[in-house]
């Protein structure tokens, strides 16, 4: 897959410096989101692939399909990634626009996996640590996974912090077989 995001680099980094400098980055974000999506579907990927249709007819029906939520810049990005027989890298490209604009906006998206749900307050200690500790804007997704048997797992980019019972008991187990 290093392929694929290497191909779709090029895109997102254009799209993203349009998008800011137009400060349009959550309508680039949003028509991105929903072309992924499109690109995504096997009856559309199906259509994007094949060989019997020229470019400019695969971007003219994905636009199509969308007309009302891209405006006239999306519909030309669209274009040139059809020209370029690049439209089946629309997932990887929302990707990277992604990690673009929340670098540029100073946020991260941090996953907890916990074995319990956690309240409001809970949810906000942690967002408030987390923030100070990554110097981030902080948004929250949470997961609940009772195998964890308590605590919480979390997952912050390229970053780890495993307090789950489930991480302790197996590096316990570990350090006694060695």
């Amino acid at each position: 897959m290093a392929e694929l995001s290497t191909l779709a680099r090029p895109y997102a980094k254009a799209a993203f410096v349009h998008a800011k400098a137009a400060a349009q980055l959550s309508a680039w974000s949003a028509m991105l989101q929903l072309a992924a999506q499109l690109a995504s579907d096997a009856k559309v990927k199906a259509l994007l692939s094949s060989p019997e249709r020229s470019s400019g007819l695969k971007a003219a029906q994905f636009n199509q399909v969308a007309a009302e939520a891209f405006d006239q810049a999306q519909q030309n990005f669209i274009g040139v990634l059809a020209e370029n027989r690049r439209l089946l890298l629309l997932p990887q490209i929302y990707e990277q626009f992604e990690q673009y604009r929340a670098e540029q906006e100073k946020s991260l998206d941090v996953q907890v996996i916990s074995a319990f749900a956690l309240d409001d307050a809970q949810q906000e200690q942690l967002k408030s640590a987390l923030s100070k500790r990554l110097a981030r804007e902080i948004r929250l997704e949470l997961v609940l996974d009772k195998s964890l048997i308590g605590g919480v797992l979390i997952k912050a980019g390229d970053t780890v912090i495993d307090g789950s019972i489930r991480g302790k008991l197996e590096k316990l187990a570990e350090a006694l077989k060695s």
